[in-house]
């Protein structure tokens, strides 16, 4: 099993260095015992990086999954280095910043659109999904094309008057009993979740989620809103991009 450590709270997913002990050798990859890295799921891909046993050289992480309740880490690199490699080894594991911290971005900016698409349409997300510098939102129906300037107008609202996020972790049966009203997004939450990791944004959106998120809304920066895609199902797609590629913010 491996502890997710990013999960807990927002601050952990600004750890970029961290310590584990290898606990299992899969053909090309190692699992630890915890990690940092985010795995990919719920539209988020995941983390990159380098880990390193003590007195070797880096190893590249190439790919981060999950397989049951272990978080599997893809390796690349020298066959000397592979070998330093054994159960019980300690090893650091680096994260690659910048990817970590757009995907940060892309994910509250998603979060704060479907919820501001549901508000402003009553329209669903039935799926997001994250890739390099863009974000994509399936709704459940058409999106009026009219609409797109009152959303990018929402999110510059929201960057330049930023609100805080937050996480809490509810017990399943409280969730259940009592479930975000109005939530926008229409992605089921498996049977096993318990507790539920709640992802919050200020007076703005209320969502169950296990993916990495900045702190305020004003670390998402300037968006540029690509053209609406229309569905075979007759449903839309919308999606935006970050003008800034790089870090908005320094972690503190």
């Amino acid at each position: 099993m491996t502890d997710l450590a990013y999960l807990p709270d927002l601050p952990s997913a600004y750890v970029r260095e961290f310590r584990a002990r290898v606990t299992a050798l899969p053909p090309g990859a190692i699992v630890l015992d915890r990690t940092y890295f985010y795995p990919t799921g719920g539209g988020q891909p995941a983390d990159r990086g380098v880990v390193r046993a003590d007195g070797g050289g880096p190893l590249e992480v190439t790919d981060v999954t999950k397989s049951g309740p272990a978080v599997v880490h893809r390796l690349r690199g020298g066959e000397p280095e592979l070998r330093r490699l054994s159960v019980g080894t300690e090893v650091a594991g680096v994260i690659d910043w910048d990817r970590r911290h757009r995907h940060m971005r892309l994910h509250t900016a998603q979060h704060y659109a479907s919820a501001r698409i549901f508000a402003r349409t009553g329209l669903r997300t039935r799926r997001a999904n994250l890739a390099g510098l863009s974000a994509t939102i399936d709704l459940e129906g058409p999106f009026p094309t009219s609409a797109i300037e009152d959303l990018a107008s929402d999110l510059r609202q929201v960057v330049t008057q930023p609100q805080p996020v937050s996480i809490r972790m509810v017990p399943r049966a409280e969730w259940d009993a009592h479930p975000a009203a109005g939530r926008s997004g229409l992605v089921p939450l498996p049977p096993h979740v318990d507790p539920v990791r709640v992802v919050e944004i200020d007076a703005s959106d209320v969502c169950p989620c296990g993916g990495t998120h900045v702190r305020s809304t004003a670390e998402i920066g300037e968006v540029r809103w690509l053209p609406l895609v229309p569905l075979s199902t007759g449903a839309s797609r919308v999606a935006f991009s970050l003008v800034d590629p790089g870090p908005t913010t320094r972690p503190a």
